[in-house]
């Protein structure tokens, strides 16, 4: 089984940061990636970035309005993979989930292929 938890939400101002943080419990050292995404109030959940490790190296891949101001780190002695938000709109306003992957796809950026999810966490930007 699988627990992800996700913190580190709350409002912020345009131009403001925020990290979120994705504790993660279970068979989670077997995954092949953890991702983050989004969901905007009726809008589908939309991919924000992944994170893969093999050993010491890490691949990471990004959404278009992730790069540059978005970076996915993790931790492994903590269980905790981290999303640093930075330069934050009002557009990136969202709940913000967790997921892993256990598939081979790389990179992982459908909803699909995520076999466990954390219950989000609430991003809002003000103007």
């Amino acid at each position: 089984q699988v627990q992800l938890v996700e913190s580190g939400g709350g409002l912020v101002q345009t131009g403001g940061s925020l990290r979120l943080s994705c504790a993660t419990s279970g068979r989670t050292f077997s995954a092949n990636a953890m991702g983050w995404f989004r969901q905007a109030p009726g809008k589908e959940r939309q991919f924000v970035g992944v994170i893969a490790r093999s050993g010491s190296v890490r691949w990471t891949n990004y959404a278009d309005f992730a790069k540059g101001r978005l970076t996915i780190s993790t931790d492994n002695a903590k269980n905790t993979v981290y999303l640093q938000m930075n330069s934050l709109k009002p557009e990136d306003t969202a709940v913000y989930f967790c997921a892993a992957s256990f598939g081979s796809n790389w990179p992982p950026t459908r909803t699909s292929e995520y076999e466990y999810w954390g219950q989000g966490t609430q991003v809002t930007v003000s103007i």
